[in-house]
């Protein structure tokens, strides 16, 4: 081999080293006991972040789909209890392994961090931007529903608020695809729908909900502990109203609504489980504040598997009662809980529960921004990111500069993103860091055996793989009929390996230069 030849060989050797590096462990749980991000917060607190981020979209909107179906899926029927408790028992087993890692590494960053002290720097990268789906760009999804529970609110308070607050134009809430997608749904002309800026670019935004994600920017860069004690707020608010359906709507169930039990067969069951697996998604939030808790070996297990055990009970009683009251095609898929107390003639309590719904879904945005800051944050603080970014805020100690760059991120890209596809794109984004935090615990078992873990996974290597194997199964099956957003995830998924090799990559190198010269000196 010339010296062309050897050169290129060692080049490529020294980038696959690099790339594979690992983080170490005991430097992890070392920078996280000295962080700059404020301690303060106990189990209660991660519980309400748990259920905050969980108990929202999914319930109040998503449910009404994965029980009727859509045009390219097949409706559960009220075997949508059975989906619920496969997508529960898929995220159950992967709760137990963000428990063992949290426990053992319990630092920002979540899967980001983990997958960097198990698989090496470029895994790390990589999951790091798939969360990215899950916290900022699923929010995008959020803030909108909230636009839509906002309208309905303001609807019953028609005969207080004055006709321009309660009908406030159209294109100010919604997005420019949809005004286009409403102006050719009922043969209207664009231009007497929504301004146009130059007679050319259509003008539609949808103000409330970058309203709301501005407010909330603002709350999390007061502080953590405020941020959660809001949360805590609306949570209660929330689970009062839920509470109320069951309790109230139990009365009016009629077990023939229940059947047929499984319209849709298997293929509906599965449909329905993947669908309502986005209202699983969040509980790991509580593994991206761990540098925040008091206690986290101990709290933070407790408060994820906690988290998902009650949102699952809860899930299922809804589900129960509300196919019980309605019968299966006529469940409304926008609103479905509060459509089911209208028709039972319950309108005060269908009016309460859109505001549950509002407060449900403003924990949501909130916890989700809040993940996504503090695995940015994590992500920064390991140079992957320039360092002005995490520069930390003198008074409320919080990362201020990626808290605005999270909030700013999503209020742009709900101007233009496809709603269905930013929920899909979530969804295979969080299938994938379940399967590699279950292939996480699987490698840091065999490399690390002895270091002391406060909780354990039960029956290893069974229960990762079989958080494997179910994830990757509803991943797999869910590719097959969603060709668009399995597009769009592939394209995320090169453009994160693009940004990794032409900035990322190059950064660490810089930093690795720079540590070693110090080092010398």
């Amino acid at each position: 081999m010339d010296n062309k030849g050897q050169n290129f060989s060692n080049k490529i050797r020294n980038i696959v080293s690099a790339a594979l590096t690992k983080k170490n462990t005991d430097e992890l749980v070392s920078a996280s006991k000295h962080s700059e991000l404020k301690k303060s917060l106990n189990i209660f607190d991660l519980v309400i972040i748990g259920i905050g981020a969980v108990v929202g979209t999914g319930i109040f909107t998503i449910i009404g789909t994965a029980i009727q179906g859509s045009q390219d899926t097949v409706g559960a029927g009220p075997a949508i209890i059975v989906s619920m408790l496969f997508a529960a028992i898929a995220c159950v087993f992967s709760a137990l392994c963000y428990s063992e890692i949290a426990s053992m590494i319990p630092v920002a960053g979540s899967a980001y961090t983990y997958t960097y002290a198990s698989m090496g720097e470029f895994m790390a990268w990589m999951v790091g931007w798939l969360l990215m789906l899950e916290y900022a760009i699923s929010n995008i999804t959020v803030a909108c529903a909230w636009t839509g529970y906002l309208v309905q609110c303001l609807k019953g308070f028609k005969h207080i608020l004055p006709d321009f607050v309660v009908n406030f134009p159209m294109w100010l809430r919604n997005d420019f695809r949809f005004m286009y997608s409403y102006c050719d749904k009922y043969g209207l002309d664009p231009h007497t729908q929504m301004p146009f800026i130059f007679d050319k670019i259509p003008f539609a935004v949808n103000l409330p909900a970058i309203f709301i994600v501005f407010v909330l920017t603002l709350l999390l860069i007061r502080g953590i502990k405020e941020s959660t004690k809001f949360a805590g707020i609306m949570v209660c608010v929330n689970m009062l109203m839920i509470l109320s359906f069951v309790v109230v709507g139990a009365f009016y169930v009629k077990p023939e609504n229940w059947v047929p039990f499984a319209p849709g067969g298997f293929e509906g069951i599965l449909s329905g489980a993947f669908i309502i697996f986005f209202a699983y998604i969040g509980f790991d939030a509580i593994s991206t504040t761990a540098e925040e808790v008091k206690n986290p070996q101990k709290d933070l297990p407790i408060a994820i598997l906690g988290t998902l055990i009650l949102c699952t009970v809860l899930y299922v009683l809804v589900a129960l009662v509300l196919t019980g009251i309605v019968p299966l095609g006529q469940i409304d898929t926008q609103a479905p809980i509060a459509h089911a107390m209208r028709l039972i003639h319950k309108d005060w309590i269908a009016g309460f529960i859109s505001v549950g719904a509002l407060c449900a879904l403003t924990s949501v945005l909130l916890i989700y921004q809040l993940g996504a800051t503090r695995i940015l944050f994590a992500m920064s603080r390991d140079k992957f990111l320039p360092k002005s970014l995490r520069l930390i805020h003198r008074k409320y100690r919080t990362p201020h500069v990626l808290t605005w760059l999270a909030g700013i991120v999503v209020m742009i890209c709900a101007l233009f993103m496809d709603l269905s596809i930013s929920a899909e794109l979530c969804n295979f984004g969080v299938f994938t860091s379940f399967i590699i935090i279950c292939i996480a615990v699987l490698i840091l078992r065999k490399t690390e055996p002895d270091r002391k873990r406060p909780f354990k996974v039960p029956f290893v290597p069974l229960f990762p793989i079989l958080g494997i194997l179910m994830s990757g199964c509803l991943m797999v099956y869910s590719m097959k009929s969603l060709t668009t957003s399995s597009l769009w995830f592939v394209a995320w998924l090169i453009v994160g390996f693009w940004i990794y090799a032409a900035y990322g990559y190059h950064q660490k190198r810089l930093e690795d230069k720079r540590k070693n010269f110090y080092n010398r000196k």
